[in-house]
C-alpha cells in the first residue's frame, strides 16, 4: 500500500502526534509499504523555526528513513485565536506544493487538528485519486468553544459547516477515542466507515528498567517515592490541583515527592505556586528529550496523569498514560471517563476526582502504602495492556485490516 500522512506537526517537534506518526510510519515502511510524511516545519512550542530550516518555503528530506515534505508555517505559538488560525492556513496552502512533489498514493491519512487541514487532504486526495482518510484526535470546533478558545459565533457556525463537510467526504473517519467514534456515529457516518486509532507506545523503547539510583541522587530524591508527572505544564492539565495535593501530604507523608518533567505555558504560574505555598516536596525537573524518558520512568514509582474536570475531557485517552503502563508503572489518574475505565478494568492504575486536591491527596496516600505484590500485579497488567491493545505494531494492525476492509466492501459493491 502507498499512503501519504498529512500532519502539521512532526519530528524533531515532540507532542503525541508527532509520535503517532513517526511510529505508524516507521512500522508501515517497516512492512514493506510506502509512505511519505507531509508537514510542516519544526515551529512547536516556542513558535520558532531552527536555523536550518528558516528562509525555505519547501525542503525535502529523509528522516529516519521516512521520506518528509516539509513546507512554510507562520510559527504562532501563543498570543491571539487569530494569530494561531494565521498559523493553520499557512500551512494548509502551503502543503500543496509538498503534495505535488509527492508520489502517488492509494490513501492520505490526514491529521485534526487543525481542523483545517482536512481541505488539503481532501482537496490532495482528489488530485492523487486517492482515498481521504480522516484522523480525528479531537473534535474541533466544539472542543475549543468549550475550553474557552473560540467564542465568535460566526466562525464557529463556518467551522461546523466545513468539520460536516469533511467528516461526510472522508472515506473512512479514523478517531482517537471511543468518545470521538460514538461521536462520528451520531454525525451520520456509517459505524463500518469508522476505527479507533488510539494514541500508542513503542514496547520495545518503552520497557520496565532498574531504578537509576545516579538520577534519583542527582535529583535528590532517592529513598522518596515518587510520584512523577511528565508531558506539557498547560492550563488543561489542571496541575495546580496536584500541588495543592502536594502541600495537604508535606506533613503526613514526608517520603512521598511530586516530580514534574516538562515544560509549557504554566510553568511559571506553577513554580511560583510551589514557592508560595513552600513545597520542598516537589521538583521541577524541566525537560528531557525522548529518548531519556524511559530513564525518567525508570525512577518513578507512579505516573500522574492530571486532566480539568469538564465534560469534554471524559472522553479523551491523553498518551501519557501508555509509555507510563509500558515501562510498569501504575498511573494516578486525575480524571474521569474512558481512561479512568480503561485503568480501572485492567487494574493498573488508580482513579482520583479530577481538580479536587483532597480527593488526588487521599489516592496517593493509598497508593504509597500498597504491598510489594499488589504493585507488582499493577505494574505487570500495565505492560500486558500496552503490549496487547497499545503497541504500535498492534494499532498499524488495526490500520491495515480497517482500510483493507473498506476496500474489499467497496470492490464488492462495484461488482
Amino acid at each position: 500500500m502507498r499512503v501519504i500522512y498529512l500532519c502539521q506537526h512532526f519530528p524533531p517537534e515532540t507532542g503525541a502526534p508527532q509520535i503517532r506518526v513517526y511510529e505508524v510510519s516507521k512500522e508501515l515502511i517497516n512492512r514493506g509499504h510506502q509512505v511519505e510524511v507531509i508537514t510542516a516545519f519544526p515551529h512547536h512550542p516556542h513558535g520558532i523555526i531552527p536555523e536550518e530550516y528558516r528562509g525555505k518555503f519547501y525542503m525535502f528530506e529523509n528522516w529516519d528513513g521516512i521520506p518528509v515534505h516539509r513546507s512554510w508555517i507562520y510559527p504562532s505559538p501563543k498570543g491571539s485565536f487569530w494569530k494561531r488560525l494565521a498559523s493553520y492556513f499557512s500551512f494548509t496552502f502551503s502543503a500543496f506544493y509538498s503534495i505535488m512533489k509527492s508520489k502517488p498514493t492509494d490513501v492520505i491519512i490526514t491529521n485534526s487538528p487543525p481542523l483545517f487541514l482536512g481541505i488539503t487532504g481532501y482537496i490532495g486526495a482528489k488530485m492523487k485519486r486517492a482515498k481521504f482518510v480522516f484522523n480525528v484526535a479531537d473534535i474541533w470546533p466544539e472542543s475549543a468553544v468549550e475550553l474557552g478558545i473560540l467564542k465568535n459565533k460566526q466562525f464557529i457556525k463556518l467551522a461546523e459547516i466545513l468539520e460536516r463537510f469533511l467528516y461526510k467526504k472522508s472515506w473512512k473517519i479514523a478517531t482517537a477515542t471511543e468518545g470521538i467514534l460514538e461521536y462520528m456515529v451520531r454525525k451520520g457516518k456509517k459505524r463500518e466507515d469508522v476505527f479507533l486509532l488510539p494514541n500508542g507506545v513503542n514496547t520495545d523503547t518503552f520497557t520496565p528498567l532498574p531504578k537509576d539510583h545516579g538520577l534519583l541522587q542527582e535529583i535528590g530524591i532517592d529513598g522518596k517515592k515518587v510520584f512523577m508527572y511528565a508531558g506539557a505544564l498547560g492550563y488543561a492539565q489542571g496541575l495546580d490541583s496536584v500541588l495543592k495535593a502536594a502541600e495537604l501530604l508535606k506533613d503526613k507523608l514526608p517520603d512521598v515527592h511530586f516530580l514534574f518533567v516538562g515544560d509549557g505555558q504554566e510553568r511559571e504560574k506553577l513554580l511560583a505556586m510551589k514557592e508560595e505555598l513552600g513545597l520542598d516536596n516537589v521538583t521541577f525537573y524541566g525537560s528531557v528529550p525522548v529518548s531519556e524518558m524511559p530513564r525518567m520512568f525508570s525512577i518513578a514509582d507512579y505516573s500522574v496523569v492530571s486532566l480539568r474536570d469538564i465534560d469534554l475531557f471524559k472522553g479523551a485517552r491523553p498518551s501519557k498514560i501508555f509509555p507510563a503502563i509500558s515501562s510498569g508503572v501504575p498511573v494516578l489518574y486525575c480524571g474521569s471517563g474512558e481512561s479512568a475505565a480503561i485503568l480501572e478494568e485492567h487494574n493498573c492504575g488508580k482513579i482520583a476526582l479530577p481538580e479536587n486536591p483532597v480527593a488526588i491527596s487521599e489516592a496517593v496516600a493509598e497508593l504509597a502504602k500498597v504491598s510489594d505484590e499488589e504493585y507488582r500485579v499493577m505494574g505487570e497488567n500495565g505492560r500486558k495492556l500496552a503490549i496487547d491493545q497499545y503497541s504500535w505494531k498492534s494499532i498499524v494492525d488495526d490500520i491495515l485490516d480497517n482500510i483493507d476492509e473498506k476496500q474489499r466492501i467497496v470492490e464488492r459493491a462495484n461488482s
